[in-house]
């Protein structure tokens, strides 16, 4: 007769809480390794290769390079008690440029490197059927790598995704803005700008134009829209009217069709002047509440209090995307700072003990929560369920 689920609860919370801190010193030093040597976006080569050697090293079948992108990962253990579900994590690992890992994403590449050893061990010694797998998934603030590896088919053959994220609070419903990213080209006429500049067309006028007409876009738009803007190319040279010149728009929204209204707006103002060029759209997630809950418990069992208030929408995550593929939680967790993330301040916070040591807690209730889907059919019935109910009617068509 199989053992109550309460009772392999309790032995899967030892197993886990040893398997992460017999490995957490070890964890500690790569951290430090990515944190002390930022690569941003497709880039990420030394974690790449740091993560993908340690995993090696621990048991897990690893794929290097994977779903088109150069500093991407998989790595896997399944049981050898054939059937059940595949439960998977994300380590992301790109930094900032000039902030460095002012994300903490040296914290969140060691979380999931933790939360899939703790289902590995337990996996192995409990004689219980199953799946875990690791995406090692770079350029998450640069060029939304989650989204190319959906495109890929990566999370196409798992059940769940989970993962965490460094920040100055614990929070389990962040909400988060789709986003999208354009680049807007204008392409002029050159000439002297001293001796014949009425002979000129000048780009960068053209981008002026546009950055103050999408300014004022901004007076109409929602209060839960966002609009951020960033000239790339100012042209060359001074006394030359400039033939090339560049901007790059940054629109977000929380919910998907406000993003869509958004864009026409942006279309109607840049298409005055030029051309738009679209780029993939970042989405806003959609969590599993029932998955939610699991981890706070486990989180609460270990002394975590969750603030009653609610917060305003803020940031954006190409995990988010994933949430729209499989039940997904991206849950926000305390290092012990008050800095907000992608500042200096939080750089520096990422590297201290204390954020680590939190970040071991978070990983190994986020094993669990992997866990409690892989061994309860009544849990993870209701988890399809939500999912079902809660992202058809609001996945984009």
């Amino acid at each position: 007769m199989a053992a109550p689920i309460d009772f392999q609860k309790t032995e899967f919370a030892k197993i886990v809480e040893n398997s992460v801190e017999a490995i957490s010193d070890e964890l500690r030093e790569i951290s430090l390794k990515i944190h002390a040597k930022p690569e941003i976006g497709l880039e990420e080569y030394f974690a790449h290769d740091l993560l993908s050697d340690y995993l090696e090293k621990k048991g897990f079948k690893v794929t290097r390079k994977v779903y088109g992108l150069s500093t991407a990962f998989r790595a896997e253990y399944e049981s050898k008690v054939t059937g059940g579900r595949t439960v998977s994590f994300n380590s992301e690992y790109d930094a900032l440029p000039g902030i460095g890992h002012g994300c903490g994403h040296n914290l969140i590449a060691i979380s999931g490197v933790a939360a899939a050893y703790g289902v590995m061990n337990t996996l192995k010694t409990q004689n219980i059927p199953g799946k875990v797998v690791l995406f090692g998934t770079p350029a998450e603030e640069k060029h939304f790598g989650k989204i190319e590896m959906i495109e890929a088919g990566a999370y196409k053959e798992v059940d769940v995704s989970l993962m965490l994220h460094p920040m100055s609070l614990d929070l389990l419903d962040p909400v988060y803005m789709a986003i999208s990213d354009a680049e807007i080209e204008y392409f002029g006429r050159p000439a002297h700008a001293a001796l014949n500049p009425w002979d000129g067309r000048n780009a960068l006028d053209a981008v002026v134009l546009a950055y103050n007409g999408l300014s004022m876009l901004r007076q109409q738009s929602q209060i839960n829209n966002r609009i951020s803007m960033l000239i790339t190319n100012g042209g060359k040279v001074i006394n030359v009217i400039h033939e090339y010149a560049s901007l790059k728009v940054q629109i977000r929204s929380v919910n998907v069709s406000d993003l869509r209204e958004l864009k026409i707006g942006l279309r109607v103002v840049s298409s005055l002047l030029r051309t738009l060029l679209d780029a993939r759209i970042k989405l806003n997630g959609r969590k599993s509440v029932m998955l939610a809950k699991n981890f706070m418990k486990h989180m609460e069992d270990r002394g975590v209090v969750y603030p009653t208030e609610i917060y305003p929408p803020g940031g954006s995550t190409d995990q988010g995307n994933v949430s729209y593929e499989v039940p997904s939680i991206h849950a926000l967790y305390n290092i012990g700072t008050t800095h907000m993330i992608h500042t200096h301040e939080f750089t520096a916070e990422a590297e201290k003990l204390e954020a680590h040591h939190r970040t071991m807690r978070a990983a190994k209730c986020l094993a669990l929560t992997g866990l409690d889907v892989l061994v309860d059919d009544q849990l993870y019935k209701e988890v399809v369920e939500e999912f079902k109910k809660t992202i058809e009617d609001h996945k984009p068509k």
